[in-house]
């Protein structure tokens, strides 16, 4: 039975404190602390009923804390959980504690030899399949399994029997939508980890993700075009969707990207269509635009936002007609002047960058200084380190604009110093706290704010720093937040090491180095092809 389905059915409070599983003064407090509680419902009886749907809907948005969880229920369960299973005869959190043991204690036994990346990616389908169409959970195997057939042999190693395994286990599940978003971030997280050990790409930090969406959709609220011309598994696009949902905004009408092959392009199309309903065609990209320059129509977006691939030089390639800032043949710099190429004025752009290219000099000085003498850097954001699975890189967002907008006039940079903040969530990896987004992020708006107001912006002591050209130029063109921005206190929040520690850290650098040379050596291969296409 769908949500939809229970419109029909009436219920008391005893009834919702029942299926709830909380006591009966706890409803009566709910509709007195809360205006937009469902109202009753004309029943024609003694006793007063409400629509079963809207009181699911509103149970749907309030979490149990985790010292009121039941045996069994995962973190993250709502009252609407509970309501929902007590309404079916299901139990709560069903489906995500199926696919947390599909994903997790029970991945080895049933994939076998099989890819653990392949694996989870089965699993992903099936389980978008359970969210968005249950119905068809039986055509899927189907479709699935042939094409399985034609890409995945041999049967040894990709078993086929898998598929209807899955797809029983999934299709005996039932949970709300929010409990199923829950469900494909559990193993998309999963999976995006496997496959970077595996050789693919890095993907984007939930906490960075973020800190660009939050920045963009608070500037750009009304953006009507939205663009990630490196969308890997979509979730920049996923998180500024969400970011616009925050502030009440409704979903942009084009909405799109470019990805780097098949198996991205489709999590990426599963990733929005879960969290937001969206059928989002991608675009095939390669590395790097400068072997397609004239691939996406230039100042045409209102919001750009990407975390592309760096730390790749482009000796034979033609400059394209966007480089007009500077020849640096780095990756990160013809990204960067790429991204600039794509906004329409007044629209804005939030770039993921190495933090080298804040401070390199030679060609990427040069680059950084005709960038910021245009107007077109706003903002830099200093990350810290280990944001990043299988990395310790560390990274900067640079906020941009249209050069030669009326925002871009007397210009002046905004620098965020973040790096010393975080929290460490795993014995290798940080992520910034909700607090510390909503702060990074606050900078950049309160800035931007006061910008348009005319005023001028004092930053935060330790945090931020807003510095006019000149002053930039005095320094090289640095954009390295440090360098302007004086972190306050003992040892700046710098994080003590013990030697165990830093063992572990050298032991997987040396891994990711080797890593980092295959796919190197792959790039190469990717680019000899893109430089034979255009015939160069």
């Amino acid at each position: 039975m769908s949500d939809s389905e229970f419109a029909g059915v009436l219920v008391s409070r005893p009834d919702i404190a029942r299926l709830a599983q909380v006591k009966r003064p706890a409803v009566t407090n709910w509709e007195r602390r809360h205006a937009d509680f469902p109202s009753p419902v004309d029943s024609g009886v003694d006793i007063e009923r409400f629509r079963a749907d809207e009181v699911l809907a509103w149970l749907s948005g309030r979490r149990v804390s985790a010292n009121a969880l039941l045996p069994g229920e995962p973190p993250g369960t709502t009252y609407g959980d509970r309501f929902r299973a007590g309404l079916t005869g299901e139990k709560a959190g069903g489906l995500l504690q199926t696919v947390e043991r599909l994903a997790g204690p029970e991945a080895d036994r049933l994939r076998g030899p099989m890819p653990l990346d392949r694996y989870l990616e089965w699993l992903l389908h099936f389980v978008v399949i359970q969210i968005v169409e249950p119905d068809s959970m039986t055509s899927a195997v189907d479709s699935w399994g042939v094409m399985v057939r034609d890409h995945d042999p041999p049967e040894t190693t990709f078993p086929r029997r898998l598929l209807t395994e899955l797809a029983d286990r999934l299709g005996g599940t039932t949970g709300s939508a929010q409990e199923g978003r829950a469900a494909f971030d559990h193993v998309l997280v999963r999976w995006r980890a496997a496959h970077a050990r595996e050789g693919g790409a890095f993907f984007t930090p939930s906490s960075v993700s973020r800190v660009m969406a939050g920045a963009l959709a608070a500037v750009r609220p009304g953006a009507a075009r939205v663009h990630d011309p490196y969308g890997r598994a979509g979730e920049l696009l996923v998180a500024y969707l969400d970011a616009l949902t925050a502030h009440g905004g409704g979903v942009p009408p084009q909405v799109g990207g470019r990805v780097a092959g098949n198996r991205e392009r489709q999590v990426a199309q599963w990733n929005l269509r879960v969290h937001h309903g969206l059928t989002v065609r991608f675009g095939e990209g390669p590395v790097t635009p400068a072997l397609a320059p004239f691939a996406d129509p230039s100042g045409a977006f209102d919001v750009v936002l990407t975390n592309p691939p760096f730390g790749r030089l482009l000796e034979e390639v033609e400059p394209p007609p966007y480089w007009s800032y500077g020849t640096a043949r780095r990756t990160e710099f013809d990204w960067l002047q790429y991204a600039v190429s794509l906004i329409a004025p007044e629209g804005r752009a939030a770039v993921l960058m190495p933090a080298g290219a804040a401070f390199n000099g030679g060609a990427a000085e040069r680059a950084r200084a005709g960038l910021v003498e245009a107007g077109a850097v706003e903002c830099v954001i200093a990350l810290p380190a280990g944001l990043f699975t299988l990395t310790a890189v560390k990274t900067q967002i640079w906020l941009l604009r249209a050069p030669g907008s009326e925002s871009a006039a007397d210009p002046e940079v905004l620098f965020v110093a973040g790096e010393h903040m975080g929290r460490q969530v795993t014995r290798t990896q940080w992520a910034l706290t909700d607090d510390e987004i909503a702060r990074l992020v606050g900078e950049y708006v309160s800035w931007h704010v006061a910008r348009v107001a005319g005023r001028s912006f004092a930053g935060d002591p330790g945090l931020s720093r807003v510095v006019k050209v000149s002053g930039i130029a005095a320094h090289g063109h640095s954009l390295d937040p440090s360098l302007y921005v004086r972190t306050t206190g003992p040892a700046s929040g710098a994080r003590a090491t013990d030697p165990a520690e830093t063992r572990d850290r050298l032991t997987r650098l040396t891994e990711e180095i080797t890593t980092l040379h295959g796919r190197a050596e792959a790039a190469d291969a990717e680019v000899a092809r893109w430089l034979r296409r255009y015939g160069l």
